[in-house]
């Protein structure tokens, strides 16, 4: 595996990186939180790319074991000397105060203060990022040369912060495909701040929900965009479309897509689901350095989706993997750590895994009997204005040797190494002569896709 470029390293990138870059800056001040307006706000923003529907949950909703939280919003907060000079302020960031941090405004002893303080020591100018969300409680983040600063021995301690009966908002907009089978996109949307994790993710996915509604009309799978609040938010979704998530047939949460680490893609419970091998095959053929790992439970939302009750093939793209790189959840997750051409390549190899998954087709010959003669048919012909002649001819033998009912285009990928482009592009030139039929799709015994009518 190739070494990841450095940080701050530039590399020339293309306008969608650049778009993607800008649509991250935008997002960057708003103060995201489980729920609250910078929620509503951010779908505001990825509103302009697809109609998307903003669902409102009320609080208290019982959702499977968990209940829809009170919302919470902040207005300000901020830790004070005597004198009024504000030495905390979380207008400077984000992340200055522990989200959901109960409403607060009194004088506080510095030593009680500290127990409420959270820093990184060996990372003094860094600010951590700390949340409350199921335990009341309240909290500043702060460099640890913040902390050391803090030498009075008391302080004024201000969090105007509501925490009250209101909802739990998502965002969710489906591009409707030929078949009612669907591909499942997460992405999280609650994160404050930090570039990565997971700004990068709505970045991509924006841009891949506008390029796809381009083309609508043309799939075969549709594919369900969900931009929810971790956790509680994909529980949620599954908890009011239980019947509905029987259609996913593929699915990928998207995260941490805009540093210049290698790619990482973390396989499903599974381990061999039709997206599991998608994923391998579209980073094989992108050229990027990459890992594929094995399912464990932890991480993001491709925890629920796989879990027992529902069992959805649902696997996980990222770069950088979550936890493992030092400006995880800290201030240092800031504009300079993502850069356009990362985020760039990230949607390249997202778009190439839908396209193999889109494209997967089980073929089966009209003429299973020996290899059947192209010559007379004028197939040779045919290629006369193809670039790649020799791998196209190759494409349409390796095409024919399996098919029969029982591999796909996939299969015949794995098995000869050859593009996907190629493979789709000699089995459209083999059924427009008559060699091939297409067979209606199946999942057989080891979830590999098969011929329900051969």
């Amino acid at each position: 595996m190739s070494a990841a470029p450095a940080r701050g390293e530039g590399t020339e990138a293309s306008t969608r990186g650049e778009e993607m870059h800008a649509l991250i800056r935008e997002l960057y001040p708003l103060c995201r939180s489980l729920t609250g307006d910078g929620v509503r706000e951010t779908l505001r923003v990825l509103g302009r790319f697809v109609p998307l529907e903003v669902h409102e949950v009320p609080s208290g909703t019982p959702v499977f074991d968990w209940t829809v939280p009170r919302e919470w919003n902040l207005r300000e907060a901020w830790i004070a000397t005597r004198d009024g000079r504000r030495v905390i302020d979380a207008r400077d960031s984000n992340l200055h105060v522990v989200s959901y941090s109960t409403p607060l405004r009194r004088r506080v002893p510095l030593a009680e203060l500290r127990a409420h303080l959270h820093s990184l020591p060996d990372r003094p100018d860094w600010i951590p990022y700390r949340t409350s969300y199921y335990q009341e409680s309240w909290g500043f983040c702060v460099s640890e040369r913040q902390l050391a600063s803090l030498t009075e021995p008391e302080y004024e301690v201000c969090i105007d912060a509501t925490l009250a009966p209101g909802s739990l908002c998502y965002g969710e907009w489906l591009l409707r495909g030929r078949s009612p089978r669907e591909i499942l996109i997460s992405v999280h949307v609650c994160h404050p701040s930090l570039c990565n994790d997971n700004l990068s993710g709505l970045a991509v996915s924006a841009l891949l929900a506008r390029a796809l509604r381009e083309r609508e009309g043309e799939r075969e799978y549709g594919v369900r965009f969900l931009w929810v609040p971790g956790t509680i938010g994909s529980i949620t979704w599954l908890a009011r479309n239980a019947e509905r998530a029987g259609r996913i047939a593929h699915g990928l949460t998207l995260v941490c897509l805009g540093d210049r680490s290698p790619f990482t893609y973390k396989r499903t419970l599974r381990g061999d689901a039709e997206v599991d091998r998608a994923a391998a095959l579209a980073l094989r053929e992108s050229g990027f350095a990459h890992a594929l790992i094995d399912y464990f439970p932890f991480g993001y939302d491709e925890r629920q989706y796989n879990s027992p009750g529902f069992r959805l093939p649902v696997g996980s793209l990222m770069r950088a993997r979550h936890g493992r790189f030092p400006e995880y959840h800290t201030s240092a997750d800031d504009l300079d750590f993502v850069a356009p051409r990362p985020l760039e390549e990230s949607l390249e190899v997202v778009s190439a895994l839908l396209d193999v998954l889109d494209g997967n087709r089980v073929y089966r010959s009209t003429s299973p009997c020996g290899e059947p003669q192209l010559g007379r048919r004028g197939l040779y012909r045919a290629l006369g204005g193809e670039p790649d002649v020799a791998e196209l001819e190759l494409a349409m033998l390796w095409t024919l040797t399996l098919a029969d009912g029982a591999h796909s285009l996939l299969d015949v990928a794995e098995r000869s190494g050859l593009r996907f482009a190629q493979l789709q592009r000699a089995a459209g030139l083999l059924r427009a002569h008559g060699l091939l039929e297409p067979c209606a799709p199946a999942e057989n015994e080891n979830g590999r896709v098969g011929c329900a009518s051969c």
